[in-house]
């Protein structure tokens, strides 16, 4: 799950994939604003075919955070 979600960040954000861990901050780290994190939303929806509700995203602190996520709730 990490290694899926690492390429939509890359594809989608175009970060520099070592600074990319389970630890690293959404905004603080990697640098992703709201309307990034919002498409990485959609493309993680789209790909595990599932939805994430808004309230979610406020728990999205870190990768690691989403990876948790989207194990407990992807098909």
């Amino acid at each position: 799950m990490f290694e899926t979600l690492k390429k939509f960040i890359i594809e989608e954000v175009h970060v520099n994939p070592e600074d990319i861990t389970m630890d690293a901050e959404l905004s603080g780290d990697l640098g992703i604003n709201s309307l990034e994190l919002a498409d990485l939303v959609i493309a993680c929806e789209e790909r595990f075919d599932i939805e994430i509700p808004d309230e979610d995203l406020h728990n999205f602190t870190t990768v690691g955070d989403v990876v948790r996520f989207l194990e407990e709730n992807a098909n």
